[in-house]
Order: C-alpha cells, then structure tokens, then sequence
C-alpha cells in the first residue's frame, strides 16, 4: 500500500520510545528507575475524580460542540484572565481539545503555508519540529544558552528573522530545561513580533509549575500581543490529568473559529464529562492539591540537582519551572545518547538524550524529577556507582 510522502516529514516523542525499552528490561525481570516521561506521579485531585464520575451520572456521555462546551470555555476563560492578571477573553477565544498537541497542530495548520519558516527553541519539545516539517514549512532552530540559564538570546531570534518568517514558537517554563524566559525578555520578542507582522505559538502548559520567586508571565500581557498569540495550556501538567487528554487554546476569535472547524474535521469534539472534570480543577477547591504538589516537585527538584553536581562530569542548573533537569554532561566524555543509554542498560535509570529535543541538546540529558523522592534517591544512587565503573 502507497504510503503518503508527507508522513516521513513526521518526527516522534522519544520519551515513548524510551519507555518501550524500559518496559522491555522490566519484563525480563530488571530493575528500572522511569526518570524519562514528564508525568506527575500524583493521582488526580479527588474533587476533580468526583466530578467526573458526577458528570457521567448527569448524562455528560453525549457529542458537545467542536469548541468544547459553553461552560467549560467559560471556566478556561476566566481562569486565564485572572492567573495572567488581565481581563482579554472569555469563551469564543477558546477550543477545548483532547490533550494540547492539537492545539499546535491545528494552530500551525490554520496559520502557516507551505515555505513559511517557523523559529522555534531548540533543544525543545519534539513535536514543534515535527509538525512545521510535516506541514511543508521550514523548521529555524533558535538554540537555548546553558549560560543563560537556557533562555536564548532575543538577538538570535531577531537575527533568524527573514521576509519568510511566520511564526515564532516560545515556551515558558521550558521542556526540557526547565528554564523560563523573563518578562523583559517576551517584552523585547513581543516587539520583535508586531515589528515583523508574526504569530507567536506561546506553549504555557507549565505556567503554574515555578518555584520561589519566578512567576509565569505571559506575553499577552504585551500591547498588540493577544491578536497575534495562540496561548496553549492544558490540565495534565498542573492538575495531574495527563490520562484525561484534556488541552485547550486561546486564539484571536476568528482563528479559534477555524480551529473549531479543524477539530470538527479530525475529533468532532472533546470529551463531555472530562471538560466537566476541567471546570472542577479550575475551582479554587483544588487549589490546596496543586499548592501540595509544587512544594514536593521542588522538594524533589533540589535533591536531583544536588545529587547529580556531586556525581564527577556532570553539571546541574537549578531550574525555575516545570519538573526537569538538563544536566551538562560533557565531562563524562560521552555523547548524550551515549550516556543515556548507558545508564538505562547498565544502571537501570530511564532518561532521554539531549538530542531527543534537537540538535542543540547534544551534551545534555535530561530527567524528570516528577517521581518519588525514594526513586530519584535510589536513581541518584545507581549513577553515581555506574559512572564510577567507567573510570
């Protein structure tokens, strides 16, 4: 049977791939730490389950619209309106979706042409790569600084820029490096994007996973900025939902409109009682859930990152957001597939190599601290005995 040509531009999400190997080693009876998919290991908030399951009773099992239902953009609205600090959309900006990939899928097919060049961070998600490739655009890599504490250089980006350019694609806090760009910095690139007519994909699925003082901000928080962005956020990362496939995106109202005909096309809608589910995470009930979990992600966040700069070759930042770390490995000698695979087979520590997120991510790896403390212990453990195996 032909296979379509445009399915070779498709690019994949190693972490899978990682874990299709690990399970392997588990079935023949070996020990493995997952360190290389960024899941929460907490359950769902109960009051969001409950919901849920109270939906399913109040008949919730039927098609809704494309959009998602008229409360649950309501909910997604003002929940976006008051964790930025403004008051820009209500529920025509939003598509609700299931799981948020389609929301930078839908985007950037609703927005960008065949030759239109994307600029997008790399080492970053796999799937921006992936989708601009598949789409027939072309892909322009904006490398993060490891001395930068992995923002880029807002000059780089002004740099790439050309007559061709379409899009800019940002994500703060960043997967895989856990770094967040500062507000002078999406001011500069809010700038850049009005200067030059661009869309921004702004990727803020982790906006409420910080520590200490570093706070999200949003760069529709720039004037002429909310007419050219597509927000996309979802309730995997901060509600521990990542099953429920639960995602949405805030667009300019007549781009939400083509997204919604988009979706129609390829889901017709998403879950019913799910979105349900979502309006009931956005409550402040759940806000004491989410408190509980930053404080043991940043509990967990400063044991990984000791725990590696004490290990000889690597060198650890410590990240301001989401729940990774991007250790520098350069010193083991080693390329990053090297050791990620090492410490799989021989170690028995899942993670992903740097270059699973592009080719600037070659001489890091990353890990996801989102497991127990006992497992990121007992991770840190085997490690540091592997490494000292290769001396």
């Amino acid at each position: 049977m032909h296979i379509a040509n445009r399915i070779s531009r498709l690019g994949t999400e190693t972490a899978f791939e990682v874990l299709i190997k690990a399970r392997a080693l588990e079935a023949e009876g070996k020990s493995v730490i997952h360190l290389e998919i960024g899941e929460p290991d907490f359950d769902t908030p109960p009051n969001v389950i409950q919901a849920a399951k109270d939906a399913l009773d109040n008949g919730f099992t039927h098609y809704g619209p494309a959009a998602g239902l008229p409360e649950a953009r309501t909910a997604i609205a003002n929940y976006i309106n008051k964790t930025r600090g403004y008051d820009l959309y209500d529920a025509d900006n939003v598509v609700i979706t299931p799981g948020a990939k389609p929301i930078m899928f839908y985007g950037m097919m609703a927005c960008i042409d065949e030759g239109d060049e994307v600029i997008y961070p790399n080492p970053g998600f796999p799937i921006y790569e992936s989708v601009i490739n598949f789409l027939g655009a072309i892909p322009v890599p904006l490398p993060l600084l490891e001395e930068k504490e992995f923002r880029f250089d807002v000059k780089d980006l002004e740099d790439r820029i050309t007559p061709k350019t379409r899009m800019v694609i940002i994500n703060t806090p960043q997967n895989p490096t856990g770094g967040i760009l500062t507000s002078d910095d999406l001011k500069r690139i809010a700038e850049l994007a009005v200067k030059h007519d661009l869309i921004v994909l702004s990727d803020e699925i982790y906006s409420q996973v910080t520590y200490g003082d570093f706070q999200h901000t949003s760069i529709t928080e720039f004037e002429g900025m909310p007419e050219r962005t597509i927000i996309l956020d979802g309730f995997s990362k901060t509600f521990a939902m990542t099953g429920w496939r639960l995602g949405y995106g805030l667009f300019p109202k007549h781009i939400a409109k083509i997204v919604a005909k988009l979706q129609t096309n390829c889901t017709s809608c998403t879950s019913s009682f799910s979105q349900i589910a979502g309006v009931e995470a956005l409550d402040d009930r759940t806000l004491p859930f989410v408190a509980e979990f930053l404080e043991r992600f940043k509990n967990r966040r400063d044991l990984i990152v000791d725990g590696l700069n004490e290990i000889e070759g690597f060198h650890c930042l410590r990240p301001h957001g989401a729940f990774y770390v991007f250790p520098n490995i350069t010193g083991t000698g080693m390329t990053s597939q090297e050791i990620a695979d090492y410490l799989l087979y021989d170690a028995g520590v899942a993670c992903l190599s740097g270059t699973a997120f592009g080719a600037h991510g070659e001489g890091f790896i990353r890990f996801s601290y989102a497991n127990s403390i006992e497992n990121i212990q007992e991770a840190l453990r085997r490690i540091s005995v592997a490494m000292k195996k290769r001396k």
